[in-house]
């Protein structure tokens, strides 16, 4: 069966990242942008990975640009407008689609598992997803559900 560890992703510098390094971690996937009314969720996201890193939990931030041109940057500038205005240690990865015919495969995957309002398609930026430590996914969040909101959820998959 397929999960999130049969995957591999290129970071935001470049390097290709096989998922299966994050076996056995609990993993939140977002679909990120820079200048969208979501992107102060940065904020709750760092929070997130600073308390719960040492449990085996991780975010994993994907820039996405198909919601009205929200990510324009390359991925140096999302990386430094990341780092500068919210101090963004989690992993990061290059710009990818989420929807339609080039979606990552990691999202036609995410898709599939849960489909959310929209038939599967990924309504906006900052849909979160949660994985468990098997890699499996355990729930699907709106944009609007905000990274504290999640944390009753992620507390369950870490114990």
């Amino acid at each position: 069966m397929t999960n999130l560890h049969d995957f591999s992703a290129a970071s935001i510098d470049g390097q290709d990242v096989d998922l299966s390094s994050y076996d056995g971690k609990v993993v939140l996937v977002v679909n990120t942008a820079s200048k969208c009314g979501f992107t102060p969720q940065y904020e709750g996201l760092q929070k997130l990975q600073e308390t719960y890193a040492d449990q085996g939990f991780t975010v994993l931030g994907f820039p996405c640009d198909q919601f009205a041109h929200q990510e324009p940057g390359d991925e140096a500038e999302i990386a430094s407008f990341c780092s500068t205005n919210y101090g963004v240690s989690f992993p990061m990865f290059a710009k990818i689609e989420v929807n339609g015919s080039n979606a990552h495969p990691l999202y036609q995957w995410l898709k599939k598992q849960q489909g959310g309002l929209l038939g599967g398609g990924i309504k906006w930026n900052f849909t979160k997803f949660l994985v468990g430590r098997d890699g499996a996914v355990l729930d699907r969040y709106a944009p609007t559900t905000t990274p504290e909101k999640i944390t009753g959820d992620i507390e369950k998959a870490l114990a």
